[in-house]
């Protein structure tokens, strides 16, 4: 199983950004689905997840700026993130828990919001 994300790039700050995690490969389903950071020099850690039922779950910092989705269909979690800050530019890695293999990392996709 894979998982390719995409949508990083260069914004300035208040703008926007989506991101986007394609999951790919031989699988029976997905469970839960995340989307991570990782700033230089800091941990990584979780920016949101959701579960196949569409429940969510966000870190403090981006309430209200930032949504999770997903799209069952095609496979796909989304982080559509508006209002970016600078202290928001990191390395962002999506995940799943597949069924029945068990939790993969997608590579990681930069974001960088300039002041």
């Amino acid at each position: 199983v894979q998982l390719q994300a995409s949508g990083g790039g260069l914004v300035q700050a208040g703008g926007s950004l989506r991101l986007s995690c394609v999951a790919s490969g031989r699988f029976f389903s997905i469970k839960d689905m995340g989307w991570y950071r990782q700033a230089p020099g800091k941990q990584r850690d979780l920016v949101a997840s959701i579960t196949s039922a569409g429940n969510t779950n966000y870190a403090d910092s981006v309430k209200g700026r930032f949504t999770i989705s997903r799209d069952n269909a095609k496979k796909t979690v989304y982080l559509q993130m508006d209002s970016l800050k600078p202290e928001d530019t990191a390395v962002y890695s999506c995940n799943a828990d597949f069924i029945p293999w068990g939790t993969s990392w997608g590579q990681g996709t930069l974001v960088t919001v300039s002041s």
